[in-house]
C-alpha cells in the first residue's frame, strides 16, 4: 500500500509531461518567431515559455548581471529572462550558475558546456566595421572568450564569424564603433 500514493504520482506526473509535450508541439508552429536572445542552455521557445515559472533565480546567481526580466508588455514572454547582449554580454562562466539554479528545467545544462551553446547569431556589419575600411583593430577577437575557432581576423584586418561562436556578445560590447560594428540576433529554435 505504500507505493501506490507514489505509483499514482508518477502516473498524473508523466500524463502531464506528455501532455505538456503536446501542447507544446501544437502551438510551437503558431507562435511569433523568437525575438530574445535567452540565457545559455534555453530550450526551445515554446517549451521555454512553458517551463519557465518567472522565479528570477537565473538573474540573481548571473555575475555579470546579464540577465534581465523582460517587462509586461511583452505578454506571454513577461517576466522571462533574457540577454541584451548589445549592453551587457554573458561572461560564460565556467559552471554556468544560470542554468544551476533554474528549477524547472526551462536551462538545460548542454552535454558539451559551452561548445553546445548558441545564445545568438552574431554577424559584422561591414560598412561600420574599422577592419572593413583598412583601419587596423580586432578589438572583437581580443575580446572573445572562445577564441579563433568563434571569430577569426583575416590578412586584411577584417572579422569572421566562425561556427564556435556561443553568441555571447563579448565583441558586441566590445566593438569600438559606435553604434557597434558587431550585431546579434536571436537563434531560432
Amino acid at each position: 500500500m505504500a507505493d501506490t500514493p507514489l505509483d499514482r504520482r508518477g502516473f498524473f506526473s508523466q500524463g502531464l509531461s506528455r501532455l505538456l509535450g503536446q501542447v507544446v508541439d501544437a502551438v510551437s508552429d503558431k507562435m511569433a518567431p523568437v525575438t530574445f536572445i535567452r540565457p545559455p542552455g534555453a530550450i526551445a521557445e515554446p517549451a521555454f515559455l512553458a517551463a519557465c515559472t518567472r522565479c528570477r533565480e537565473c538573474g540573481v546567481v548571473c555575475p555579470a548581471l546579464a540577465i534581465r526580466l523582460l517587462p509586461s508588455h511583452h505578454g506571454i514572454a513577461a517576466g522571462t529572462p533574457v540577454l541584451e547582449v548589445d549592453d551587457r554580454a554573458c561572461i560564460m562562466c565556467a559552471d554556468m550558475p544560470c542554468v544551476k539554479a533554474c528549477p524547472t528545467g526551462a536551462l538545460l545544462a548542454p552535454t558539451q558546456g559551452w561548445a553546445d551553446v548558441r545564445m545568438a547569431v552574431i554577424g559584422v556589419d561591414d560598412r561600420r566595421c574599422l577592419g572593413f575600411q583598412g583601419i587596423e583593430c580586432g578589438v572583437c577577437a581580443r575580446v572573445c572568450p572562445v577564441g579563433d575557432a568563434a571569430i577569426t581576423i583575416d590578412a586584411k584586418g577584417r572579422p569572421f564569424i566562425g561556427a564556435a561562436c556561443t553568441g555571447c556578445g563579448k565583441c558586441v560590447t566590445a566593438c569600438v564603433t559606435t553604434p557597434s560594428a558587431m550585431t546579434a540576433r536571436p537563434v531560432r529554435n
